[in-house]
């Protein structure tokens, strides 16, 4: 029997380096041999993300607030659902290496973070474990970074970037919101810990820190991985 492969994530807020060392990662895993293939969320060229593109555009209402987090979830799930079928499955039951800039992992920051009440945000963060890993079937990530950039800075980084899915400046319901950045910012720290995710900081003495060193600490700590399941 066939020993299922590793889902690896890369998880931060927007300008944190996500697709960069989603990127660097793959390449040199792929370079050394490893069956390894990158994918990132949302699709945005893909059907499946016509939801979380209309809730981004503010067609459900202009501020993050104005969708439930439970409803917000199933629009990203349903992408998520898609690729499994579309784009991986397979190759990760074959014992692929799959690496994600994005998963799950981001509705657990970003529609967690509208939940202010401690015992109402756990219980939308089991639902939504048992609603993609459960009901929908998705693999449950073996490895999570999380690539920890204050909002400060990552405004500064923001600044004049054009929107992903409208190749526009103009900035989607999240990326406009500054304390609702604040606050899916917060909530991400506690679930690095909460659900031991390896938080990758990206600044030292108040400086970013280069993208090779960053690299380096990610590559490290995946050999790391591969090591115990030996």
């Amino acid at each position: 029997m066939t020993q299922k492969g590793k889902l690896i994530v890369i998880e931060g807020v927007d300008g944190s380096g996500k697709e960069t060392q989603s990127k660097k990662l793959y390449q040199r895993l792929k370079k050394e041999g490893f069956s390894v293939m990158q994918i990132s969320y949302p699709r945005y060229d893909k059907a499946s993300s016509e939801m979380v593109k209309a809730y981004l555009r503010g067609d459900f209402g202009d501020k993050p607030q104005d969708v439930s987090p439970y409803i917000a979830s199933t629009f990203y799930a349903m992408d998520r659902y898609a690729s499994y079928k579309e784009d991986y499955e397979q190759f990760y039951k074959a014992g692929g290496i799959v690496i994600a800039d994005r998963y799950t992992t981001s509705n657990m920051v970003h529609q967690a973070g509208k939940i202010q009440d401690v015992k109402q945000r756990k219980k939308f963060l089991d639902w939504l474990w048992d609603y993609e890993f459960h009901l929908y079937g998705l693999p449950i990530p073996d490895l999570v970074y999380f690539l920890d950039i204050p909002v400060t800075m990552n405004q500064k980084l923001m600044k004049g970037r054009r929107n992903k899915f409208s190749g526009k400046k103009k900035k989607d319901i999240h990326e406009r919101d500054l304390r609702y950045l604040q606050r899916s910012y917060k909530t991400a720290l506690s679930l690095v810990d909460q659900y031991h995710w390896k938080r990758i900081p990206c600044m030292r003495a108040e400086k970013l820190r280069s993208i090779e060193e960053i690299h380096e600490e990610i590559y490290e700590i995946f050999i790391n991985l591969l090591r115990k399941s030996d």
